[in-house]
């Protein structure tokens, strides 16, 4: 049984290691005649790839995705479709010195003790680097949510202890961190560099929409949409929680506020976050997902070697200060894929979407 794998309908497999020569996916039950191209994918991935903001790592990847299956004469066939994305600025001898030390906060110590033999060069399969393959995957998917018009974005509402208190969609994309609000980006990006000259790093909160989902999307009990979109964000290796709706604040709340009261022209409020028993009910997807620090760190810290050795870490290498924003795309990609997945398993089963409003 294999770990690198998601999705029924749409079923996408990654493969790779951070410093190997690629990385990359196959896409099974991309529907054929979907106009795809390098220039489309690469897009996606440009939002992700290293090397971009104040809190980002300094490795210079392209990430330039080579479609080696699955297309002719630009469009999908319905085969197989794999994406490959060349590792070309690794530099693996940063690990050598930390080669049989386990770095805490990492996969280092959990993959020594599952498999008994580890990639220490970044982290192998446990790297973010692997979730490029995803974006790479997420691109083809919103080819499938176009004719319904469907839209997913996503945006920075906390870093480090640091709120957005207002939300303009026009700041969103002119700042670093992809906040709504610019006078929070701004103190992020202070925090960001106190921060960094202490050798440390941040987490934060990316809360991410859909929009024109349409009613009826999701299965009942184990196939629930909301509960595959938490393993599709849990999945990403930095996220530690995840909210749908109201979330964390619906306990809070009465039934009676926490309730969505229906109306003729749609439902008064959207604490549910779009999704009722699992199924979408037409209203906005609303998703947020809680992102730990980055645990590579210089800070000086206490661990083990694989021998069992007492011993002290300070990890060197170019890595990101804080997972936001390239996580963003990340996480846009995930909510694309599961919409996907779930559309075309409904018009497999030959159901058709019922809208009331």
């Amino acid at each position: 049984m294999s770990g690198s794998s998601f999705g029924k309908a749409f079923q996408i497999t990654t493969f790779g290691e951070s410093h190997g020569p690629a990385i990359g996916v196959v896409i099974q039950g991309c529907p054929p005649g979907l106009p795809i191209s390098q220039a489309l994918i690469q897009a996606s991935l440009d939002k992700r790839k290293p090397g971009q903001g104040p809190a980002s790592t300094k490795r210079k990847e392209p990430d330039v995705p080579l479609i080696l299956s699955g297309t002719f004469e630009g469009k999908t066939t319905g085969t197989p479709l794999m994406i490959m994305i060349e590792n070309k600025d690794a530099k693996s001898r940063s690990y050598t010195d930390i080669a049989s030390i386990f770095r805490p906060g990492h996969g280092d110590y959990t993959y020594h003790q599952k498999f008994g033999i580890r990639d220490y060069r970044g982290g192998g399969r446990a790297s973010a680097r692997e979730t490029a393959a995803r974006v790479a995957a997420g691109a083809v998917a919103k080819l499938v949510l176009d004719p319904y018009q469907i839209k997913i974005q996503s945006y920075t509402i906390a870093l480090g202890g640091i709120q957005s208190t207002c939300f303009d969609a026009h700041a969103i994309e002119k700042n670093p961190f992809k906040c709504p609000d610019m006078e929070a980006a701004k103190k992020m990006e202070k925090k960001i560099e106190t921060v960094k000259s202490q050798g440390d790093s941040l987490g934060g909160i990316v809360e991410i929409k859909a929009m024109n989902v349409p009613a009826g999307i999701g299965d009942p009990v184990f196939d629930k949409l909301d509960a595959d979109i938490a393993k599709a964000m849990m999945s990403i290796g930095a996220v530690k929680a995840v909210e749908i709706g109201a979330g964390i604040l619906a306990p809070e709340m009465t039934g009676f506020e926490n309730n969505d009261p229906l109306t003729l022209n749609g439902f008064a409020s959207n604490h549910s976050g779009g999704i009722l028993a699992g199924i979408s009910n037409g209203d906005e997807i609303v998703v947020r997902v809680h992102v730990k620090p980055i645990p590579s760190i210089s800070k000086p810290q206490k661990t083990l070697t694989d021998q069992g050795v007492s011993t002290t870490i300070s990890t060197k290498g170019r890595h990101d200060i804080c997972a936001i924003p390239r996580i963003n795309m990340v996480c846009e990609s995930m909510l694309a894929l599961v919409l996907t997945d779930h559309i075309l398993r409904q018009k497999t089963l030959g159901q058709k979407f019922r809208p009331i409003f």
